[in-house]
């Protein structure tokens, strides 16, 4: 029994492993809830498809990563690994549900369809063409898609590791004039790369608006690519597979750890296939012949699907189509009052901690900030971290900026960020070029905490500055992220920081003492533990007794027994855990003081930010670490305090926000896991991010106005908020 449990539920427990949710499980859970917001008729059309589209995206990393990951767990005997679970028996309930979702996801594709064709926005396919539209297709495929199609004849092919994972496949069943019997099967990779999913075609005189997929303008236009060949008769079908992407880095002494990332990347093309999804109107002999050639064995996961495969091109779906109802309202960001146009960002910064909060307020402050450090004389070093950089990346380019300026610019850039692997090298190589000093990765330790350090010679004396962060510097994910920055010159904070930096360029220095920041792998774990148990001690002496959690997933089983046993002894708990919960709340005798909410919106909640009571001294932290193993035993990651009162503040109130969320947010359960809150009549609707927008707005128009919806701070004796009643 591990000396984590709950002291008065060791019993409990052991007799109730449904206590613990599968992580695996858990998170199909997440991603059911962001397939709710397609299917909900409050959401505006094209945003539904677009949740159709993500939820499609989550669900091809899932099978790349965990499933594959379950998959290798259930070939190892099991005297090779120790599990608390049957790898096995959790492959069969995920196939399970994903049957489930899949069809529901179909179901809702098909309601959204009639629901565009009330807007006069119809899905045709290559047999519901006008002639005057086929004549523009075929010149629509002429010009811009065979350009990109080389079709594969399976009769001559021999290496599958050639083939795209996750792109989609039409299977051609070919007829030949003077063989009309034999078996004739190509293969053709539809171009999403290189040419939009969708096709729209010119508005008629009815004023209707048609839409094609690529893979019916391939499939009409097929006698332009096979009939040379003496072909007669073409049926195409869609098909679709998903390897293994983890790989095993080569332990082989005379390469590099950069030569092995390298050669990582290309074992992905030959990873094991953990997934393979057909059109369920493939014929079972082209089927059988198929799985044959493409080396595709019947215990992998076949998966009968519809027409279409990756939905996740609706994320690209093309927006000129409909009207403005169609598509959330919008929603310009905030600009920062702490940050008045004309003022140095750094005297700012020098005199007061400021905090950001993306996306409601722009990343461009990030890049001023580091464009003023490029060009002040003063400034000495800039230190930063990246995991993962834009596409373009004005961050990169602000650093390369300062370098040519004479600064002297230190980056880690993590070279195992899963599928960013590829483009971090790329962006090292070319910082590299440019006179920055970049770090070496860690084998077997990802660098994960988001810190940027500034270093600055002020009347001779070395000044600080440091932002640290909930997400990656990156001016793409900070527009979808909810996420949140610390800009300090805090002498505490700053100088760990730096620490941090000493100990990413040198791996043999002395581990310092961190008294302020928290960091992974050394302490993270140890210190939240001890925040907890303090808040169990004050609930046992009746003294207040609370938390707000904030996070992305909530596992560590050592954390979640803990959290039990403050429950226990009644502390009251709130928990956002927008992915992965393990924990089950409202347990009687066990969890009764915990409740968990999932939110899901337009925006991605990405930021992990925690308060605890301290008997009525609450202390407010963010940080880049969920409560995972991962994050507290094996990567370098950073959680920050909060000190500052108004900062305290806007956090408080933005947590208040979220907590009260009866639009968006779901009851995280063991039976229903995305349950809705059911709001009285006569109650405040109350959907977390369009409050928190119009309150960072009032905070920009007068800082010194609170949110009518929140309490400016925690009432002694009381729960951070009172629970909705359902």
């Amino acid at each position: 029994m591990s000396k984590d449990l709950p002291k008065n539920s060791s019993k409990k427990l052991s007799s109730k492993p449904t206590l613990y949710q599968n992580r695996e499980l858990s998170w199909l859970n997440f991603n059911e809830r962001v397939l709710l917001e397609a299917d909900d008729p409050a959401v505006p059309l094209l945003e539904r498809l677009n949740f159709l589209g993500i939820f499609s995206n989550n669900m091809d990393e899932f099978y790349r990563v965990r499933v594959a990951l379950l998959k290798r767990l259930v070939n190892l005997r099991e005297d090779v690994v120790d599990l608390d679970f049957d790898p096995a028996k959790v492959l069969k309930e995920i196939h399970k549900r994903v049957v489930v979702q899949r069809h529901k996801a179909d179901d809702i594709y098909e309601k959204i369809s009639r629901e565009l064709a009330k807007e006069n926005i119809f899905f045709i396919d290559e047999t519901e063409l006008t002639e005057e539209q086929g004549q523009f297709v075929r010149q629509y495929f002429k010009e811009t898609v065979r350009q990109f199609l080389f079709p594969i004849m399976l009769d001559r092919f021999r290496n599958f590791s050639n083939l795209h994972d996750n792109s989609i496949y039409l299977v051609i069943d070919l007829t030949h004039k003077d063989n009309p019997t034999a078996e004739n099967l190509a293969l053709i990779e539809i171009p999403t790369d290189h040419v939009s999913r969708f096709l729209v075609l010119p508005t008629g005189s009815d004023k209707k608006q048609y839409v094609m997929f690529l893979d019916d303008v391939i499939r009409y236009c097929l006698a332009d690519i096979f009939s040379v060949f003496g072909f007669i008769r073409f049926k195409a079908y869609t098909i679709k597979f998903t390897r293994d992407a983890e790989f095993d880095l080569d332990n082989d002494v005379s390469k590099s750890f950069l030569e092995a990332v390298r050669d990582g990347i290309k074992q992905r093309k030959y990873g094991d296939t953990v997934r393979f999804v057909y059109d369920e109107e493939l014929p079972r002999k082209v089927l059988t012949s198929i799985l044959k050639k493409l080396g595709i064995k019947k215990r992998d996961s076949l998966e009968k699907g519809g027409r279409y495969h990756n939905s996740k091109d609706f994320m690209h779906f093309p927006r000129i189509l409909g009207t403005k109802k169609m598509q959330y309202d919008s929603m310009p960001q905030i600009d920062v009052p702490d940050f008045p146009p004309g003022v140095s960002m750094l005297d700012v910064i020098r005199k007061k901690d400021v905090m950001l909060h993306y996306p409601y307020q722009p990343f461009r402050y990030m890049i001023e900030l580091l464009r003023e450090a490029s060009i002040d004389p003063a400034v000495r070093t800039i230190k930063m971290t990246i995991y993962r950089a834009a596409k373009h990346s004005a961050v990169v380019n602000a650093l390369i900026n300062a370098a040519r300026n004479g600064k002297e610019v230190i980056v880690f850039v993590e070279f195992q960020a899963r599928f960013d692997e590829a483009a971090n090298i790329s962006w090292a190589a070319r910082m590299q070029d440019e006179g920055i000093r970049v770090l070496p990765s860690i084998p077997g330790m990802k660098v994960h905490c988001k810190i940027l350090l500034i270093r600055r010679k002020e009347f001779n004396v070395n000044v600080y500055y440091t932002a640290i962060g909930s997400g990656n510097p990156n001016e793409n994910t900070t527009r979808i992220y909810c996420d949140e920055h610390l800009l300090t010159a805090d002498k505490e904070i700053t100088s760990e920081v730096n620490k941090v930096f000493h100990l990413l360029d040198d791996q043999k220095y002395q581990l310092p003492d961190f008294k302020h920041i928290i960091v992974s792998p050394f302490g993270t774990r140890k210190f939240f533990l001890k925040q907890i148990d303090r808040e169990i001690k004050n609930a046992r002496k009746g003294k207040p007794a609370w938390m707000i959690v904030k996070m992305n997933n909530l596992v560590d089983k050592r954390i979640v027994n803990r959290l039990y046993e403050a429950s226990e002894a009644g502390v009251k708990i709130d928990m956002i855990i927008r992915g992965i919960c393990t924990l089950v709340p409202g347990v009687p005798g066990v969890s009764e003081q915990i409740r968990a909410v999932r939110i899901v919106d337009r925006f991605l909640e990405h930021s992990r930010v925690l308060v605890f009571c301290n008997d009525d001294k609450p202390e407010y932290f963010i940080g880049s670490a969920d409560w995972m193993e991962r994050n507290l035993d094996h990567r370098f990651e950073v959680v920050t305090p909060v000190r500052d009162p108004a900062i305290q503040k806007q956090l408080w109130d933005i947590l208040q926000i979220q907590l009260q969320d009866n639009v968006k947010a779901r009851l995280i359960s063991l039976e229903q896991p995305n349950e809705r809150i059911t709001v009285k009549k006569g109650n405040k609707k109350i959907q977390a991010q369009i409050e928190i927008y119009r309150y960072l707005q009032q905070r920009k128009n007068d800082p010194e106005i609170p949110n009518a919806s929140t309490q400016s701070k925690p009432l002694p004796s009381e729960t951070p908020v009172p629970y909705p009643q359902n």
